[in-house]
């Protein structure tokens, strides 16, 4: 078979992706932390779904979670062995998530969310782009191989992983600690979680990412009497001013490798306090959402945030207490590195178009893998509707995704 008639299978096949993404939606998989029990039902779907089309060489890595469906979460690989089948060559792991992110409002979508609905080109539907385009699209390229008795180059390795929207401590980390093994240095890593419309750029560096709760304690009162009290609400939300004015202050360096350039420190998720309008809490809960450019270390970052507590603390006669619910320092990969030129050439010979390096402020599974010294890249061709109500894929990406996969597999 030569390389041009792998790649039109690929084209011709598009239904296929179609099917696979309907089956994968219709599975609500959503971690603890986000009202769901897991990737268990999807991935067993998945796992169904790829030996029905001839991928049979399956393994399951699963995390102990006591809260998920079955008490574990599941991590999925798929190996299709190559031509340079040994370990000075490496392989080529694509990295997908089986996990999604909640719906959100209702009321913003317009159509069920957890159904796929077909329309101008596009699939629309929660976790479509994020991240079973990726998921779809590695399906696609190494399902052309498999359909039509073509060794790849390389072995390929797709990883359908759980946990990424809640921090990966039941993915990505879990593998990394518990099964290293499986990863070798000559590998290639390859993440289709984040991109732009023509698949052009390639995410070398993500800034570091900091998530943090804080609990501010003051005295519950009548409304009507707040001297007798200590507003909570109030003085969280001078805390949260002072953390966004003085955050912003003292971490201020920008680098253009990244969009925006600057560090980013956004208040974002706040807990209900009290239950009546005529009450003056005595305790609220908010969030911080910190992407700290590379330069920084997270431990500077919350060296300031202890500085700001103890003043705000002086200032409003409150307790402030905060919990870091994520905490990851990244690594850059070399814009030289071979994984970066390889995907360069092969969206070169795709689609004719010249790759450009970039950081982004996401995170990903990228970042874990990056800190212990595996070369990875971020890349896909997407409008980057991720998390958004009414959230879609492009098909032809998908298609488009799968043909340049397939050249750094080694087609033809």
């Amino acid at each position: 078979m030569t390389k041009s008639q792998l790649l039109n299978f690929i084209r011709d096949n598009a239904e296929e992706y179609i099917e696979l993404q309907k089956l994968l939606t219709s599975h609500k998989a959503l971690a603890p932390e986000n009202g769901g029990d897991g990737e268990w039902e999807k991935c067993a779907a998945l796992e169904q779904f790829l030996r029905d089309h001839g991928i049979t060489n399956l393994e399951r890595f699963d995390a102990p979670d006591p809260r998920a469906l079955h008490g574990r979460r599941p991590n999925l690989i798929a190996t299709i062995p190559g031509l340079a089948n040994n370990q000075s060559s490496g392989s080529i792991w694509v990295i997908a998530h089986m996990d999604v992110v909640p719906v959100g409002n209702l009321a913003d979508w317009q159509s069920d969310p957890w159904t796929v609905v077909e329309k101008d080109g596009k699939l629309f539907g929660r976790g479509v782009e994020d991240n079973q385009q990726g998921l779809c699209s590695a399906f696609a390229a190494a399902w052309a191989f498999v359909a039509n008795g073509v060794q790849p180059e390389r072995t390929i390795k797709l990883l359908f992983a759980a946990d990424e929207e809640a921090g990966s401590k039941y993915g990505m980390i879990w593998l990394l600690q518990n099964h290293p093994e499986l990863f070798n240095k000559n590998d290639f890593f390859v993440i289709p979680d984040g991109g732009d419309p023509l698949g052009q750029t390639i995410e070398i560096a993500e800034k570091n990412v900091l998530w943090i709760q804080f609990t501010v304690s003051g005295k519950q009162c009548h409304g009507s009497r707040p001297d007798e009290g200590l507003n909570a609400c109030l003085a969280a939300n001078r805390l949260s001013v002072a953390l966004y004015e003085g955050l912003h202050k003292k971490f201020d360096a920008k680098d253009d490798l990244f969009e925006p350039n600057t560090c980013t420190f956004e208040p974002t998720k706040r807990d209900a306090n009290v239950a009546g309008v005529n009450i003056i809490p005595g305790s609220d809960v908010f969030c911080f959402d910190c992407r700290v450019l590379p330069r920084y270390k997270n431990e500077e970052v919350l060296e300031e945030i202890k500085k700001i507590v103890a003043k705000e603390e002086e200032v409003s006669g409150a307790k402030v207490s905060f919990e870091l619910l994520q905490n990851a320092q990244s690594k850059a990969t070399d814009k030289n590195a071979p994984v970066v030129k390889a995907l360069a050439s092969a969206i070169k010979e795709a689609h004719g178009l010249e790759a450009k390096t970039i950081g982004i402020g996401g995170g990903t599974v990228a970042a874990e893998l990056r800190n212990l010294g595996y070369d990875c890249v971020v890349w896909s061709s997407l409008d980057e509707t991720a998390h958004m109500p009414n959230e879609y894929c492009v098909v032809s990406n998908m298609t488009r995704d799968a043909k340049t996969l397939a050249l750094m597999f080694g087609a033809g």
